[in-house]
């Protein structure tokens, strides 16, 4: 049976301005919840590639320095701490392709590349951070769902910074089999740039077509 707990957000402070820490981890700890492991997604957002989930768990005695929401840091130091973080911590990688978050939709999609990074950890944790409101269903332990947990647990931050240096590394790659849409430059958002490059050229096998640009496109096209 799943287990799973409310939502947890700072109630009367916003803790999550002072950056991440390990009490989360702890205190799952003293509940008798070890080890933990934290886990975020990496472009919910864009109109086209997948979305990256990563789980890591991390080294108590080998926490990297630095650790934060991926996106407070820049492209160098998110690959810096990437390397740290591979070569110190348990990590599990998984996606969800465009053709899937279409099926499913992109909340489904994002919740079930998160359970399967979780079950490709090596070491099974006792409790799982879930960035986010929601717990991945299926998960093989306890979930507890962090609101802004990048900025406040540092398990879930690494995870962010995996699953978003992943995912940027992705979509360099496919820029180089589908040129023309700048892939290796804006990941796929919505930037001026990639809508007129859809405009050109149309859209390709990595764009959402279920998301609301393409629908929008598609209704005056047939109008």
């Amino acid at each position: 049976m799943k287990a799973r707990t409310p939502p947890d957000s700072p109630a009367l402070f916003d803790l999550s301005l002072a950056g991440p820490d390990f009490s989360l981890e702890l205190a799952a700890q003293r509940e008798g919840y070890w080890p933990v492991a934290g886990t975020d997604e990496a472009g919910r957002g864009p109109l086209a590639g997948p979305v990256v989930a990563a789980a890591v768990i991390l080294d108590p005695d080998a926490i990297p320095a630095g650790l934060n929401d991926s996106k407070k840091l820049t492209a160098q130091r998110r690959e810096e701490l990437f390397e740290l973080i591979l070569g110190s911590a348990q990590v599990s990688i998984a996606s969800s392709s465009a053709r899937h978050i279409d099926v499913r939709d992109i909340r489904k999609a994002s919740l079930d590349a998160m359970r399967r990074a979780v079950a490709g950890l090596e070491i099974q944790p006792a409790m799982v951070l879930a960035d986010g409101r929601d717990v991945p269903d299926g998960l093989p332990c306890r979930g507890k769902a962090v609101i802004k947990g990048d900025a406040r647990s540092v398990s879930i931050a690494a995870a962010s910074i995996v699953a978003k240096v992943t995912r940027d590394r992705m979509m360099a790659r496919a820029a180089l089999t589908l040129p023309g849409y700048g892939f290796e430059i804006h990941a796929g958002y919505g930037t001026t740039r990639h809508r007129a490059a859809i405009e050109a050229l149309g859209p390709c096998l990595l764009h959402r077509i279920s998301f609301r640009t393409f629908r929008t496109n598609e209704a005056e096209d047939s109008a």
